[in-house]
């Protein structure tokens, strides 16, 4: 029993010592959950519903669902990759804003074979995509080149 008090109290020691954690308080976390239907564009539609609700600091909380068609840019490649047939979505994450997004994402063949990387426009939804998104009002995104890479790069900034 004194054991296991030593140990929480040792935890609960660590955790409020660490500087770079933040936590929202009271700051509402807004979620929302939406449906694709069979032929559009998860890339577009997601990007569509991010201006419409004005998201500035958004992420992907999940999705499922299925494609017909995918373009995904593979690490280290300046173009992306084009294929046919039905994939499973196996995840799909992503920071969301007004200011830019960015999307990844992973997919299953009908072999179980898993493939993934940056979600490009042409990604053609089968049957259904499921999305949920949740976003807060205590920072703003935006993507910036900042000179360590040649994309543009997530800049947070807290809003008070």
């Amino acid at each position: 029993m004194i054991r296991r008090s030593l140990v929480l109290l040792l935890s609960l020691f660590y955790l409020n010592s660490c500087q770079s954690v933040k936590y929202l308080g009271k700051e509402k976390i807004n979620t929302y959950a939406f449906r694709l239907k069979p032929g559009q564009d998860l890339k577009q539609s997601i990007v569509e519903f991010v201006e419409k609700n004005q998201i500035k600091a958004g992420w992907i909380a999940a999705t499922v669902g299925s494609l017909t068609r995918y373009n995904i840019r593979f690490a280290n490649r300046d173009s992306g990759s084009v294929s046919e047939g039905h994939f499973e979505i196996i995840s799909c994450s992503g920071l969301l804003s007004v200011e830019g997004s960015h999307l990844h994402l992973s997919l299953a063949d009908s072999n179980g074979v898993v493939i993934g990387g940056h979600m490009l426009d042409g990604c053609i939804v089968y049957t259904t995509a499921e999305i949920v998104i949740q976003s807060t009002n205590a920072y703003r995104f935006s993507r910036e080149k900042d000179g360590s890479t040649p994309y543009k790069e997530l800049k947070v900034v807290e809003l008070n």
